[in-house]
């Protein structure tokens, strides 16, 4: 049905507001908010209430608005996520993105050559779209939980770099059912391309991005989080633009930006994880309209996918991750939790629009059955995710959320600005009082935070660990300051 402008932003409030309700009981419900948002779009859809009309003529259009999304999920992840830990299960992790999505995409492509019943190409097709786990599925379920940091680091890098590993699959793979052929060396040689130059340039255009939000005074605060954001849509673009990984390098450009010391540093991570759960609300939504329920579950596809889904969930999945993360320091436990934590999410589904756009004959029967799939590993697999870690006792301490909120700032034409300081349990002044601390000239401590108690300072106030300490300091006096309280490297 046709809409005038007004419904449209009606219906865009509607919808959002339902996806923040959303996200708020899905916690409580047990289901990961991204199999609500996607229930969402069903019912608004066509063979729900028909509030809008989408189609399988229209699924360029959800691949244009799942990239972005994905992009934007991806900066945030990237933000989030501290060097120092990715560092420690770099190898793991690269080795789960790379020939762990390989031998998923084998595996299952066995599977759907004799449950699909299609050629051993589109088999291999199917296997790859849902080859790799998804970035913003695994970041929104391990978010709020409590599992050792080694695990979820492992978890994170890879969902963050398996992308492009399955995007390059998906694409070769529908070239060469399209063409009929394909040199083995331009694939190969395409690979490294795609990889080495994707992390080249989100490499060089983090340090770009991180370096320009810290040298350009802008006259608005608002400003900088939008120009954060522009980085990252950047980094994408160019780096797609010459054939490369674009994906990958914006979770590289990430990761370097968000390690740095940067200004207004909170107002730009706020912005971005705003703004990413606003376009995994969109996303999923979007992605729900594409879904037709008197097809999804009809008794063939219902059949062929939760067969599918088994394969993947307890065959592919374990036997990628036993065989990629050989003497890595993992024991079996851990392996097993790797193995159940590997979420399928939206990059299967917008992977599996690709099909559609190109023409291919099964494209229907694919999208139903991924659809069917992710639907199935968010369920099942994101729903008991906590409870599986604290079976295998793989749980570490509680992550607690501050009750306070203190806005940072920065003084744009005074050129200075509070910043936030948790004091770690190993940080040098902790049991020195703030005149034992020789704190660098036009530095002041304004407020400490203790047991979320708000204590006023003053000389003979004690540091304590776990206080956070609000300081005011001068832009070029940030480093020093920074130093002296830095925790002692573990």
């Amino acid at each position: 049905m046709d809409f005038h402008t007004d419904t449209i932003i009606l219906l865009a409030g509607l919808l959002f507001i339902v996806g923040v309700i959303t996200a708020k009981f899905s916690t409580r419900l047990g289901v990961p908010a991204l199999v609500l948002f996607i229930l969402v779009g069903m019912l608004v859809g066509s063979d729900g209430l028909g509030l809008i009309h989408f189609d399988y003529s229209q699924a360029h259009y959800a691949q244009l608005i799942g990239i972005f999304a994905l992009v934007i999920i991806l900066f945030e992840g990237g933000l989030q996520t501290k060097w120092k830990t990715v560092q420690s299960v770099a190898v793991p992790s690269l080795s789960l993105a790379t020939f762990g999505v390989l031998i998923t995409s084998t595996l299952v492509a066995v599977a759907a050559k004799y449950v699909l019943g299609v050629s051993w190409l589109e088999a291999y097709l199917f296997g790859a779209i849902v080859g790799s786990t998804d970035a913003a599925a695994v970041f929104a379920v391990l978010k709020e939980q409590n599992i050792k940091d080694r695990l979820a680091a492992t978890l994170e890098a890879e969902s963050g770099t398996n992308d492009p590993m399955a995007v390059f699959l998906t694409l070769s793979l529908i070239e060469l059912i399209t063409i009929g052929s394909m040199n083995p060396l331009h694939l190969f040689g395409s690979f490294l391309w795609q990889m080495g130059a994707g992390l080249i340039l989100g490499f060089g255009l983090g340090k770009l991005g991180s370096y320009s939000i810290n040298k350009i005074n802008l006259d608005s605060s608002g400003l900088y989080p939008v120009f954060a954001l522009a980085f990252a849509l950047l980094t994408y673009s160019v780096t797609a633009m010459i054939g490369a990984s674009g994906l990958l390098a914006v979770y590289v450009a990430a990761l370097v930006i968000g390690n740095q010391d940067l200004t207004y540093r909170h107002s730009i991570f706020r912005f971005n994880e705003g703004f990413a759960w606003m376009m995994q609300m969109l996303m999923f939504i979007i992605l729900g309209l594409l879904v037709f329920p008197n097809q999804l579950f009809e008794a063939s596809i219902f059949i062929k996918g939760i067969l599918l889904s088994l394969i993947l969930m307890l065959v592919a999945r374990p036997v990628a991750v036993f065989l990629t993360t050989i003497k890595m320091r993992f024991d079996w436990k851990e392996k097993l939790f790797l193995s159940w934590a590997g979420l399928r999410g939206a990059v299967p589904i917008v992977l599996a629009t690709f099909p559609m756009t190109a023409g291919l004959e099964n494209s229907p029967l694919f999208f139903n059955v991924v659809f069917f799939v992710v639907l199935t590993s968010a369920l099942i697999q994101g729903s008991t995710i906590a409870h599986f870690a604290n079976k295998l006792q793989l749980t570490g301490p509680q992550k607690t959320t501050p009750l306070h909120s203190l806005e940072l700032v920065s003084i744009g034409k005074a050129n200075a600005e509070i910043v936030e300081l948790e004091m770690k349990q190993d940080t040098p002044v902790i049991g020195k009082t703030l005149e034992e601390i020789n704190l660098p000239k036009d530095v002041l401590v304004n407020a400490i935070i203790r047991d979320e108690q708000l204590i006023t300072p003053y000389g003979k106030t004690t540091i304590q660990a776990d206080d956070i300490l609000y300081v005011l300091v001068s832009k070029k006096k940030k480093r020093q300051l920074k130093e002296l309280f830095q925790a002692k490297e573990s």
